[in-house]
């Protein structure tokens, strides 16, 4: 049977797979390059950059070289706390728009709660409103600070990425976004594959009753919860 690709709503209306591919510390450039073709390739259909990995062109020359068409792909990119405040976020939003050789972006979030960034997220909204963003959303954003974002704008965050797997399990912050109907996204979803997460014995006992890895049962944990996840790998 062939598998079918599992999506997300967002509270625009727009939608996300719900497994995507995180491009941090993806490597030089054309090892970042490579990495994203081969994920388009084996499937992926959402990338995760930011201006602050500093890969978003590797990312657009993965795109092109995957022959996949720019309108199958999803991408989410961020913009960083150096370029808070709403002239500085719309010059961020150009520079991404040209590096990612593309006319519109998918998903742009907040990457930090750091600066003025209600002005970046008043120019993000704009932005969105001329169709230039499909969606907005922020980063790192606990839910003390997630909430007053919510309640202080007249256009919610349709995503609040976090770090979340089963050693940083952040239920009550997961409660708190269902509550506020803002998509979860699990960054670091195996944990950095630090600490023996992938060698936990729960999970590999997990994984031998289905015939999978410790990282599949993580990631199909993450998917049943309804929370979208961005893993990283840079082997094929």
């Amino acid at each position: 049977m062939e598998e079918r690709m599992d999506f997300r709503i967002l509270n625009n209306g727009s939608f996300i797979p719900s497994i995507g591919y995180g491009t941090y510390k993806t490597g030089t450039e054309g090892e970042t390059e490579q990495a994203v073709a081969n994920a388009l390739g084996v499937g992926y259909r959402l990338l995760d950059t930011a201006a602050y990995y500093g890969n978003e062109e590797a990312v657009a020359k993965g795109i092109k070289a995957s022959g996949i068409k720019r309108t199958d792909i999803i991408i989410t990119t961020k913009i960083w706390h150096t370029d808070a405040g709403y002239d500085n976020t719309m010059r961020a939003v150009e520079s991404s728009l040209k590096k990612l050789d593309t006319n519109y972006i998918d998903i742009m979030l907040v990457h930090q709660p750091l600066g003025d960034y209600y002005g970046s997220w008043r120019a993000m909204t704009e932005l969105y409103q001329e169709g230039r963003i499909r969606a907005i959303g922020v980063c790192n954003f606990n839910s003390d600070r997630l909430v007053d974002f919510v309640m202080n704008n007249e256009l919610p965050p349709a995503i609040n990425q976090v770090e979340f797997h089963p050693y940083f399990q952040q239920k009550k912050a997961e409660e708190i976004m269902r509550e506020y109907d803002v998509q979860m996204e699990a960054w670091s979803p195996l944990g950095h594959g630090g600490k023996g997460i992938l060698e936990n014995d729960v999970l590999v006992s997990i994984g031998k009753r289905y015939g999978k890895t410790p990282a599949q049962i993580i990631l199909r944990w993450d998917i049943e919860r309804g929370i979208a996840t961005i893993p990283k790998s840079v082997s094929k």
